[in-house]
């Protein structure tokens, strides 16, 4: 695996190294050890697939406060994603910065979001399936989300959504900090 830093102060694209042979194909997507080396953390709580019947479908952004110490480790499992990491961290020095990377089944590459990043995807083909693994368990009533087109961030996603629930749509403006100087 190759740590690969983003723009996001502690987001990481994780590459994964494919091993081919007549049988098909390896690759190792978890060790304690080389995340401990990473300066990530070692230990996962919790495991969870999202499954996406449709092109466009566009899931987030959804975030956890900082002081919850989620990390976020993002595969894909099938299909392919643009996926987003948006830096909601006032302390931090990326603040309102975001990260865009492709993640596909093809490539195997995983996406870390560190604690207090909000997340999203959009799906680039239909019966997309990305697994999701966190550093702490869920906790009903501490997650939180922006809208996906608000102009305080300027994502630029690679299309508009075709799908994308009701609630993700409706997050208000973002009024938290502004960027350092």
């Amino acid at each position: 695996m190759r740590f690969r830093e983003l723009s996001v102060a502690g987001a990481r694209l994780i590459e994964t190294a494919v091993q081919q042979d007549d049988r098909g194909s390896f690759c190792r997507i978890w060790c304690a050890e080389e995340f401990r080396d990473a300066g990530l953390p070692a230990t996962l709580s919790q495991a969870s697939l999202s499954g996406n019947v449709r092109r466009g479908t566009l899931r987030g952004m959804h975030y956890r406060p900082a002081e919850e110490g989620e990390y976020k480790l993002v595969r894909c499992v099938r299909g392919s994603v643009v996926d987003v990491v948006l830096d909601l961290r006032p302390d931090s020095p990326t603040l309102l910065s975001w990260d865009a990377v492709t993640l596909s089944a093809a490539d195997r590459h995983a996406l870390c979001i560190p604690p207090g990043c909000a997340h999203g995807f959009l799906t680039l083909e239909d019966d997309t399936v990305l697994l999701y693994m966190m550093s702490v368990p869920y906790r009903p009533g501490v997650e939180r989300g922006v809208r996906w087109n608000d102009p305080a961030f300027g994502i630029l996603w690679p299309s508009k959504p075709e799908v994308i629930a009701s609630r993700d749509a409706a997050y208000p403006d973002y009024v938290g900090p502004s960027p350092p100087p």
